[in-house]
């Protein structure tokens, strides 16, 4: 059984201080878009993950819900990647999800959505989420999802510049904490939720906070070439542009091809 295990981006990020259980207070918006991997999964005599050797998540999720089902993990897992890698687009998460929910519909019980959910939110913030798509608010550790309603008439312009590299997400919350970056938590978070209830038209998405973790001069660029929105995904390092029309998005990605590897998108 095959599946597309689609990128996200962050359309908002605030983020609080480390909470009692080592994680961080968070409120963000999540958007999929169109770019996506492809997982393969089908019953096997043990469990084999191919085409990403350095996948990790997918094995673990797999290997959690067999121990759930009270089972072996015995699937064979073929991953075709197209979402870069450490990008702050979520690829590791959505095909963890994904190969969880295609396993899941082969167990002879399979787990209801609320078991489904906490094993996705032991593996990390972004995997529950996976398993919903669209467009999301997720608060509490990230893992707290509400379906929100957003309009979807633009073009996602992401840039992963080729000398940009990717601290893990860790370092990120690391150096975030170094700094003080939740002071005024708060505020920030009336301020995104604000702003969340003014949204009618995509247009509107430019009033949305910017990334509390990660910022880049390229959002700025973006802007300046015609993106309403610019913004750093997640942790980083890639940044995305939101755009009207097609046509601007196209040009912008042939502008900024020198600087490194751009995919165009839609949200879903």
């Amino acid at each position: 059984m095959k599946a597309a295990a689609h990128a996200k981006i962050n359309l908002a990020l605030v983020v609080g201080a480390l909470r009692a259980d080592g994680k961080h207070e968070v409120v963000t918006i999540l958007q999929t878009i169109d770019l996506a991997d492809d997982i393969e999964l089908e019953p096997a005599d043990a469990l084999t993950i191919e085409g990403f050797d350095d996948d990790t998540l997918v094995r673990g999720a797999l290997e959690a819900l067999a121990h759930a089902a009270s089972i072996e993990p015995r699937w064979r897992v073929r991953i075709e990647k197209r979402i870069p890698v450490a990008a702050g687009l979520g690829g590791g998460s959505s095909d963890a999800a994904s190969a969880l929910a295609i396993a899941n519909t082969q167990l002879a019980k399979p787990l209801v959505p609320a078991e489904m959910h906490g094993i996705a939110a032991e593996l990390g913030a972004d995997v529950p989420f996976f398993l919903h798509k669209g467009t999301h608010l997720a608060t509490g550790d990230g893992t707290e999802l509400e379906r929100i309603e957003f309009p979807l008439d633009y073009v996602v312009l992401i840039v992963l510049p080729d000398r940009a590299s990717k601290h893990s997400t860790r370092a990120v919350y690391q150096a975030f904490d170094r700094r003080d970056g939740g002071v005024g938590f708060d505020e920030r978070r009336a301020a995104l939720l604000n702003q969340l209830a003014r949204v009618e038209h995509a247009r509107d998405l430019a009033r949305l906070p910017p990334n509390d973790l990660a910022s880049s001069p390229l959002a700025q660029q973006l802007v300046e070439l015609g993106a309403f929105r610019a913004d750093v995904s997640g942790a980083g390092p890639s940044v995305y542009g939101l755009f009207e029309r097609a046509v601007e998005a196209e040009r912008t990605a042939a502008s900024l091809s020198r600087m490194g590897r751009t995919w165009l998108a839609r949200p879903l």
